[in-house]
């Protein structure tokens, strides 16, 4: 059957697999540490919380949770998220939430509403490789965020971004919406890690600055997600948009899946009801700062200065450069043979040439000591690449290690 030559779309045979997700099937074999998927620490998943609110939803509104339910979202969703924004100063009307299944489905509804074939979006490079791909379904081009290029939208992350953890400053916010409002380009903010800040105060979203720049507002739109912050499994995310594009991309969504499960909705809306994700997201940012300290520490004493970082304030990413030429693509599959795997920083440049020096390292899903020992196995296959003899022996010392994914 492999030899049937079907009659695909263009855009289905020229869409590439992302080379995150391929990695995630090495981080299931056994022994192997992962510093490559940007995943949650399953530890921090509040079972008891979110069997409770599967429980409230049973025992109170089970026939409403089990049937069909509005495009745009169940009223009791988006009455609960907007309240949970309201504290990002987000100040929106409950109707105005179109709930998503995740924020994947938001990049991709924004893209169909957005984007024609041959249509050029702008980003922030290097960039998030999902969103990539559902402007490339749509037959995107791309250009720098703020470049001369005619663009029809533009997406960034402006909180502690995919893959390099950088936070956008205020200035920059500003000036983007004015771009946008010059260029007539619609920006999607998407906002996944805003909650994980270590310490500080938040900056405020392209949605509240727009209201203070003249004739920004209609040009700006915002995405965020429960992914990060309660449980991907969820698949809870949400867009908050200008009227006249919020019904265009409910329209598409409705044409789409109809609606995002009402079952998890219920259930998500129950979970936020309860006030236990404050009290949770306290532990996060304090379990991923104290992560992403034992990564830099170890990357320290281990490269000393042949690894460079920039600090992250937040977030679940430490984007990391050699200092000597290094091709991080064709370290990675020395590094999996030492046990270990990354993301080679050149990936998340759409259509390539980004620079091969550099790496994605997620700090997110390992404990202080997976991520130590994962360091201490980068650093043996960098021996090897060098072609220097390694300083310490056996792969797989650690094998006993338990796996994070």
């Amino acid at each position: 059957m492999n030899d049937v030559l079907y009659p695909f779309s263009r855009s289905a045979r020229n869409l590439k697999g992302s080379a995150v997700r391929e990695l995630l099937r090495d981080a299931l074999k056994p022994g192997v540490i992962s510093l490559a998927g940007g995943l949650p620490q399953a530890r921090l998943f509040d079972v008891s919380g979110l069997r409770a609110a599967v429980d409230a939803v049973f025992d109170g509104n089970a026939r409403t949770a089990l049937q069909y339910g509005a495009t745009e979202g169940q009223e009791a969703l988006q009455l609960a998220i907007s309240a949970l924004i309201q504290k990002r100063g987000l100040n929106v009307h409950p109707s105005t939430v179109l709930v998503t299944t995740g924020s994947q489905q938001g990049l991709d509804l924004i893209a169909r509403a957005f984007v024609d074939e041959g249509d050029t979006v702008a980003l922030q490079v290097p960039t998030y490789l999902a969103a990539v791909q559902a402007f490339d379904l749509r037959g995107a081009r791309y250009s720098r965020l703020q470049g001369d290029s005619g663009a029809r939208l533009a997406y960034v992350v402006t909180n502690f971004a995919n893959p390099t953890g950088e936070c956008m400053s205020i200035e920059d916010r500003q000036a983007l919406l004015r771009w946008a409002v010059a260029e007539r380009v619609f920006v999607l903010e998407d906002d996944p890690y805003g909650e994980l800040r270590f310490s500080g105060a938040a900056r405020p979203s392209l949605w509240e600055l727009a209201r203070s720049i003249p004739g920004a507002e209609p040009w700006c739109g915002y995405a965020s997600s429960l992914s990060k912050i309660v449980a991907p499994g969820l698949r809870i995310g949400w867009l908050i948009l200008p009227e006249a594009v919020r019904d265009t991309v409910a329209r598409i969504k409705q044409a789409t899946d109809l609606h995002t499960s009402s079952f998890a909705q219920e259930i998500a809306a129950r979970y936020l009801e309860s006030s236990e994700l404050e009290m949770r997201l306290i532990v996060a940012r304090h379990t991923y700062a104290a992560q992403c300290e034992a990564l830099m520490s170890a990357i320290r004493e281990t490269f000393g200065n042949e690894l460079q970082f920039e600090v992250p304030g937040g977030g679940m990413f430490l984007w990391c450069r050699f200092t000597e030429p290094v091709d991080t693509g064709a370290l990675l599959p020395l590094a999996r043979d030492h046990g270990m795997i990354f993301v080679p920083g050149s990936v998340f440049s759409p259509g390539g040439g980004g620079d091969t020096a550099t790496l994605r390292l997620s700090f997110s899903a390992g404990s202080p000591e997976e991520l130590s020992e994962g360091v201490r196995r980068l650093r043996r296959a960098h021996l090897q690449y060098l072609k220097k003899p390694a300083a310490e022996t056996p792969r797989f010392a650690a094998a006993s290690l338990s796996t994070p994914r």
